[in-house]
């Protein structure tokens, strides 16, 4: 992935380099410094092509890598007040002078601040950065950032698209495999610190003494990472595995049950994070069933974590298909009003929209809504609205989208960055999760540049301030090439790809118009299943006047919920962002856009656009047919030819189906549908990857 070290092509850079670092030495024996040693051998040797050796005699051109109070050589240097501001997982990186001779620190507060500080360094060197005069210090601004598997006992992943999950939970704990610590340091490379390894439609059985051997074993492994586990809890699991009669949370027994199954999980794992938990939705048990209210289930938990510094992961993602409020209501009506009943040690998970994951949504409206309950950012790494792992579509600019959209929470100025990151309300605990794309497959996500959302995911968790073109030049720069030949098309392809499936997929606000189950395809004819928020038709509300979902007062009010200046920003359809008129507005088919169209032929545009998208992606592609290794061109290769047919598919199965409502014909620069829409509604793919096992 971003961590191969090939030898630095630049002979200019790599001789500076070979000047500033000509030896190193860690100071610790811990296993995270083992850890050190490993990558500073394979990494600096790789980049320098010659061995750097270790050497414990300091002297001009060492790179000294040693915790706070471990050398005497940077207790001048290094001052106290730094070391405070770094916390326990930031670094400094500094270059000085001393008795006349140069060197490079990496120092912390920790063993793991020293193994990120590391990395930092190193990805520095793959990208030919200058690295003679260094100045460095810098923290996390997240504290939870965690990866949130969604794979299943049986081996299965669920809304996983690159093979099979992982983890062989039938060998461990004695069956180590390699790509577990492959796993960990990549983690590792990019600040991941938290991992949940079962889904969130929870099996109980990962709470039972036989599977929780199996987790001490991979906690143990992750340990010197720097990475702590958590673990899913069914609501139900003192009912299925504990004998109970109920799960009631204020039930003693219930309550004591949970309290010994806690310290039965330390003993196995002392540093075991806590829950995550999906409650009270898709079917899922919660306390709703006892007449009880989020915070009082997630505060029983919490209870009986508090001893042990644990914490509660409660997502917010919930609805019911009992309620007949818009969807897009439903988290923010059960939450909101709980707001300060909450445990300390409880942190809210909240999609970074109302609906779920769609190729573009309005921030979740509960983002600023809650200043005395922390908020945790849950973002989509695997792309199961996003063209799964067939299409190259980069997720940096849109959780960028979402971080620095402004909730106006405090007036203008509070982006949902400064919420997740605790600096709006002054949250006690933050939080950052991304569901994990990675699988069996030989390149881990399916697609290559499926990597890439692993990447930023994890730079963004670390600091979600970063821009989304910066993280893309480093993983360019170390996936590839930092040469300005390869990394100018690449980021051009990676910058647009997102835009672009927004375009071909859900143009103008539309959301949720995939096929059921699987997601995988278009399908915004479906309306027949038995719960009407699975349906597209629910979504896109298309008839014969216009298409669009009314989300102002004359509608759902949905846009109530957000702060009035928000409010006021999306509320008049003329004035109403494009990019999200269809979400909050139903107009007519004969709305005239900005661009002087009509919004028939406006959405037909945008679908033509997006394709068309899709298909200078390719010829940038293959004009680097010469830059870039055979296997990993190819591959690429072949997913864009993929990809631009279903980016066509989506354009005409799409517009089709739209057509039989509008009664418009196409615009002249709309190219002609390469089949009919019974043709189109005919597929079916009942083995597509990631489908849910109940499906």
């Amino acid at each position: 992935m971003w961590l191969r070290y090939p030898v630095v092509n630049d002979q200019m850079v790599k001789t500076r380099y070979i000047l500033q670092i000509q030896s190193w030495h860690v100071l610790g024996d811990s296993p995270t410094c083992a850890l050190i040693r490993s990558e500073l051998s394979v990494g600096l040797s790789g980049l320098l092509g010659k061995e750097i050796l270790s050497s414990s005699a300091l002297d001009g051109g060492t790179l000294l890598v040693a915790s706070k109070g471990k050398s005497t050589l940077l207790a001048d240097i290094i001052f106290d007040n730094h070391y405070q501001a770094i916390g326990s997982e930031g670094y400094i990186i500094r270059t000085f002078v001393k008795d006349e001779k140069r060197y490079t620190a990496v120092t912390a507060n920790t063993d793991t601040g020293l193994y990120y500080g590391t990395f930092h360094l190193l990805r520095l060197m793959q990208n030919h950065e200058n690295i003679d005069d260094l100045n460095i210090q810098e923290s996390p601004r997240i504290d939870i950032r965690m990866l949130n598997h969604w794979d299943n006992l049986d081996g299965t992943s669920e809304r996983g698209y690159a093979g099979f999950a992982i983890w062989d939970w039938h060998k461990l704990p004695d069956y180590i495999k390699p790509e577990y610590r492959e796993y960990a340091r990549a983690n590792a490379s990019i600040g991941i610190n938290a991992t949940v390894l079962v889904n969130v439609n929870s099996n109980a059985l990962i709470l039972t003494p036989m599977y929780l051997e199996k987790v001490k074993a991979m906690a143990d492994l992750f340990r010197p990472y720097g990475i702590k586990m958590y673990l899913t809890a069914r609501f139900s699991a003192p009912m299925e595995i504990g004998g109970l009669k109920t799960s009631d949370p204020l039930d003693p027994e219930v309550i004591k049950w949970w309290a010994d199954k806690v310290k039965e999980i330390y003993a196995y794992v002392p540093d075991f994070g806590g829950f995550l938990v999906k409650a009270n939705s898709e079917g899922q048990p919660g306390p709703h069933e006892y007449g009880r209210n989020h915070a009082e289930g997630a505060n029983m938990l919490a209870s009986a974590l508090e001893p042990f510094n644990g914490v509660v992961i409660w997502r917010a993602f919930v609805y019911s298909e009992e309620n007949p409020d818009d969807r897009h209501k439903q988290a923010y009506t059960q939450f909101v009003p709980l707001d300060g009943t909450f445990k300390k040690n409880v942190i809210i998970q909240v999609k970074n929209g109302a609906i779920d994951f769609q190729p573009r949504e309005p921030f979740h409206p509960m983002f600023g809504a809650m200043p005395k309950t922390p908020l945790m950012m849950e973002f989509q790494i695997t792309q199961e609205y996003l063209g799964q792992a067939t299409q190259l579509v980069y997720m940096g600019t849109y959780y960028k989208e979402c971080l620095d959209a402004d909730t106006y929470a405090k007036g203008k100025g509070s982006p949902v960055s400064k919420v997740i990151d605790g600096t709006l309300h002054d949250y006690p605990i933050t939080g950052m999760a991304g569901v994990a794309n990675t699988g069996t497959d030989q390149n881990w996500t399916g697609h290559l540049f499926g990597q890439s959302n692993w990447y930023v995911f994890g730079r963004l968790a670390w600091d979600p301030n970063l821009s989304a073109g910066k993280i893309a030049d480093e993983w360019i720069g170390m996936t590839f090439s930092p040469d300005d030949k390869i990394k100018t098309p690449v980021k051009n392809i990676m910058m647009a790809s997102r835009e672009a499936a927004v375009n071909y997929m859900t143009p103008l606000g539309l959301h949720h118009l995939m096929n059921t189950g699987h997601h995988y395809g278009p399908g915004p004819w479906v309306g027949n299943l038995s719960r009407p928020e699975w349906n597209p038709t629910y979504y896109h509300r298309a008839d014969e006047k216009g298409i669009g979902f009314d989300r102002t007062q004359s509608g759902t009010d949905a846009l109530g919920q957000y702060f009035k200046p928000a409010q006021k920003t999306y509320n008049d359809p003329k004035n109403c962002p494009e990019t999200d008129l269809l979400w909050f507005h139903h107009v007519s088919w004969d709305f005239q856009m900005k661009s002087g169209k009509t919004l028939w032929n406006e959405l037909c545009s945008k679908y033509q656009e997006g394709v068309d998208s899709v298909r200078s992606f390719h010829a940038t592609w293959n004009s680097l047919k010469n830059e870039v290794d055979t296997d990993r061109f190819e591959s690429v290769s072949m997913l864009l030819d993929i990809h631009e047919k279903e980016a066509i598919w989506w354009k005409d199965a799409s517009l089709l189906y739209f057509q039989t409502f509008s009664k418009l014909p196409f615009p002249e620069n709309i190219e002609p549908p390469k089949n009919s829409l019974e043709y189109y509604q005919s597929l079916k793919f009942p083995y597509a990857p990631g489908i849910r096992p109940s499906w």
